[in-house]
């Protein structure tokens, strides 16, 4: 019998925390199963951002459209990954960024009064969002440190290294977008490596 979308948040939950029966009875009544297809849109720019999705199966990312148009991705979610626009999430702000389905996915969809509502109810699920945020932050603030110490072709490797998923699952204009150089300059390094 295959595995339940929230059979796999709650195992995914309780490497960090620790959860009752009744915890995880709960949890499923805030979330709504969503089942999108690729390319399809959860996030427009200008628009109110009003969910936190969990992937259970696929790949999401988050972009915005620079000063000359061109998209530039900035965050990738896979199986086990959240992914939002937190300021927009948070403040009740209209979003600056997309997030759009790379493959077929299938989410769990939290909505922002039922996440708050869940932390009171539920504070072990409270402390597992603190714990996958300082993650989420520390990767980020070493995500900056690479792209400044480091040239593309080692960021590439280094993004290889530790996410190897990514670089078959995950276009190479999007993968180059997100590692700050060109298709072009990704393909080159990519045939260096091969």
């Amino acid at each position: 019998m295959p595995e339940r979308s929230i059979e796999r948040l709650v195992r995914h939950i309780q490497k960090f925390v620790s959860l009752t029966d009744n915890d995880a009875s709960l949890l499923e009544q805030y979330l709504n199963p969503i089942n999108v297809g690729k390319k399809e849109h959860l996030l427009e720019t200008l628009c109110p951002c009003r969910y936190h999705y969990y992937v259970v199966r696929g790949c999401l990312r988050m972009y915005f459209f620079n000063e000359k148009g061109d998209e530039q991705t900035i965050q990738f979610a896979i199986e086990d990954w959240w992914m939002t626009d937190h300021t927009a999430f948070n403040l009740g702000l209209e979003s600056q960024y997309c997030i759009q389905a790379v493959e077929p996915s299938v989410l769990l969809a939290i909505h922002y009064d039922n996440q708050y509502n869940l932390f009171d109810r539920i504070p072990a699920v409270e402390r597992y969002f603190r714990l996958i945020y300082q993650r989420a932050y520390a990767a980020s603030q070493h995500r900056m440190k690479v792209r400044y110490d480091y040239s593309g072709e080692d960021t590439y490797l280094m993004f290889k290294k530790n996410y190897p998923d990514f670089v078959d699952r995950v276009p190479q204009y999007m993968l180059a977008s997100f590692l700050g150089i060109t298709p072009e300059y990704l393909s080159a390094v990519k045939k260096r490596h091969t």
